[in-house]
């Protein structure tokens, strides 16, 4: 058995006491003769394991392999609509040593609600990954059947200044690399439609299909080239009751991309065509890179006619002009400074200029201050918006205190916004973050709406059977759009038998709206003004783990483990730290070593459990985040490096344009 959490501080203390007493006895007694000290560190690789929790049993017989299954009741209200759910979820891992690794995430839902197609009430989703599969010639394959998302070639995934979305689609897709002569191929099919479901995860089919196919191709030293054709039936648009629906729509579009890249210099153009409803359009934009020394400049030019569209979801269009920005960063500073000159290509929509600066300065390890500017210009009117931030690390945790103003010029009236951020320092099992807002938020057509909040974010594990997570804000407001009341998102788990735990959970939710505190006039908007949504809900979860760890690191059988946690979430002021007034970002797609997929939860949680010791890479597949908010191709990559019988956590933030 492992010693209580009580007796362990007393051990060390009576430790350090007679390592204490022994020194000074020693320059009492002028033993100047005894030997210096020397570390003696053994290898993790060479640590005997830890004995196994009581009732804990774990077979390491075989390759890697998962099973998690949960059965959900719950009770919801989403705005006027109350209704029930029940449902159940599959998830799992198998390594094999011919065909990869398989993951597969599965949900069966039932529910009352009056939106469910047919009257019956029953839906789902299932999604089946075959990753890592290897065959003759060096080429590895990854192939999805199931709920899925479109992909696109790397070449242009890698947007600077604008985004394309990914459409959901129930179908099939694949995905080939030749790593040695740089080629990739795609594609898939399916039929169209959204996510639905409040606590359990389903799939409302559309009557369209989607359908897609990418090639890349290394042509030339330095040369890469792309091509990617995409054909959905449907658009989404906001929809009455939060989220998004479907819309009768056709849409085929075409992009071709072509870059040119050395050690510190890159260049893109991409080509775009679009047709069907309700509209024809073509774009093309240059993104440049040029790095230095200390210096980054971004650079690029654009038009995109109007009605532009990729997919199902909207993109930025009705527009042209060119864009520059200069990253600087070294030793103690970091900043950053841009400018876009923007016309409207219809004439009907904005026309001016948009600049920007955030600089940072860490004035010592214990502080560092900054902040930023944003300003729109146009015939209109100007708007501008400002930041300014001091962070400090201190015995009790990490610090941030940051004050926001926007004067939206003729657009609406001015917001204004201070934030307390704190981290507490505690050991691995244990983290609380804690918020404290005040502000003014006003949006066009409205009047000024005061808000205080205060929001904690964390979790805690009281025995290693029964853990609490999740996050709480309370907020009291005046005004149109003022929220009075509390938002939870509370887990609690026990543990009661081996690979069985029990989960009560508590939900509300007060809904999301677009930032007034963002600019940019290419920004896509969000679909917003989601209702209030609350639920109380059950679950029996039923997990087992088995095989050697070999199968993650390569290693010898019975290497050393550890695991990994962590969340994902939507980093609001871009700081890469998650204040617990920041939103999670539920179910999306995280990767282990681009083999292990797991999603994340209803508080942007996930877990790798029995990672081998080494260096892993965690990736966050953006299938799921909602627009405008995107993870930036620097940043959705993790190295991670897991020590035996440690915890490794990894915070990952989406990102927004301002």
């Amino acid at each position: 058995m492992r010693p209580s959490l009580a007796i362990q501080p007393l051990a060390l203390a009576i430790g350090l006491s007679l390592a204490l007493a022994g020194q000074a006895f020693a320059q009492d007694t002028g033993e100047e003769g005894a030997p210096a000290y020397q570390d003696r560190i053994i290898p993790s690789d060479q640590l005997a394991p830890l004995p196994e929790d009581e009732g804990e049993a774990f077979d390491a017989e075989g390759l890697p392999r998962s099973l998690d299954l949960q059965l959900l009741v719950s009770r919801t209200e989403r705005g006027p609509e109350t209704f029930n759910e029940q449902g159940l979820t599959v998830g799992g891992f198998w390594e094999t040593l011919d065909h990869g690794s398989l993951s597969l995430d599965a949900t069966l839902l039932h529910a009352d609600r009056d939106r469910n197609q047919d009257g019956n009430g029953w839906g789902g989703t299932a999604t089946l990954w075959q990753r890592g599969l290897f065959l003759d010639g060096g080429w590895r394959g990854d192939n999805g059947l199931g709920v899925l998302n479109t992909a696109l070639p790397t070449l242009a995934r890698d947007q600077y200044r604008f985004l394309l979305p990914s459409v959901p689609f129930a179908g099939v897709s694949t995905d080939w690399r030749q790593a040695s002569r740089g080629l990739q191929l795609m594609g898939s099919y399916g039929r169209g439609g959204v996510f639905d479901g409040a606590r359990v995860v389903g799939f409302e089919r559309s009557d369209g299909d989607v359908a897609s196919l990418g090639a890349q191709w290394d042509w030339a030293p330095g040369w890469t080239g792309a091509a990617t054709a995409l054909a959905t039936d449907g658009r989404l648009v906001p929809g009455g009751d939060g989220g998004v629906q479907i819309e009768d729509n056709r849409t085929r579009a075409v992009l071709v991309s072509n870059g040119w890249r050395s050690a510190t210099q890159s260049l893109t153009l991409n080509l775009q065509s679009s047709g069907g409803d309700p509209a024809s359009a073509l774009g093309a934009w240059l993104d440049g890179r040029a790095d230095q020394g200390r210096y980054q400049h971004r650079y690029g030019l654009f038009r995109l006619e109007p009605e532009l569209a990729w997919g199902a979801l909207p993109i930025a269009n009705d527009a042209e002009g060119a864009y520059y920005r200069l990253n600087y960063s070294y030793a103690r500073w970091n900043w950053n400074a841009g400018l876009d000159h923007i016309r409207s290509v219809s004439g009907r929509s904005f026309e001016g200029l948009y600049g920007n600066f955030y600089g940072r300065y860490q004035a010592s390890t214990r502080l560092g201050y900054g902040g930023g500017l944003n300003v729109r210009d146009a015939d209109s009117g100007t708007a501008y918006s400002t930041q300014l931030f001091v962070d400090q690390l201190n015995r009790w945790g990490q610090t941030r205190l940051q004050w926001d103003f926007v004067d939206n010029g003729t657009a609406g009236g001015d917001s204004w916004e201070v934030k307390l951020d704190h981290t507490l320092p505690f050991k691995p099992g244990q983290r609380l973050s804690m918020s404290l807002n005040h502000g003014s938020l006003s949006y066009a057509g409205e009047a000024a709406t005061r808000t205080t909040s205060v929001s904690l974010n964390g979790g805690i594990e009281f025995t290693p059977r029964l853990s609490l997570d999740g996050s709480a804000r309370y907020g009291r407001g005046t005004g149109p759009g003022a929220f009075r009341g509390t938002d939870l998102n509370l887990n609690l788990a026990w543990r009661f038998a081996r690979e069985w735990s029990l989960v009560g959970s508590i939900f509300e939710n007060r809904g999301a709206r677009r930032s007034p505190f963002i600019l940019d006039p290419l920004a896509p908007d969000t679909f917003i003004d989601i209702p209030r949504d609350r639920s109380l809900f059950l679950s029996l979860r039923y997990q087992h783990r088995a095989g050697t760890a070999s199968g993650v690191l390569g290693g010898p059988p019975g290497s050393p483990v550890g695991s990994i946690t962590g969340s994902v979430y939507l980093d609001d002021n871009g700081d890469g730290q998650r204040a617990a007034s920041e939103q999670p970002a539920a179910n999306v797609t995280v990767l282990l070593d681009g083999l292990y997929a797991v999603r994340t939860d209803s508080n942007g949680e996930f877990t790798f459990p029995r990672v081998a010791v080494g260096a892993h890479v965690v990736t966050v597949v953006p299938d799921n985040l909602p627009l405008p908010w995107f993870v930036d191709e620097e940043l959705d990559r993790r190295a991670v490096d897991v020590s035996v019988r440690d915890q490794q956590r990894v915070d990952i933030g989406a990102r927004r344009q301002r």
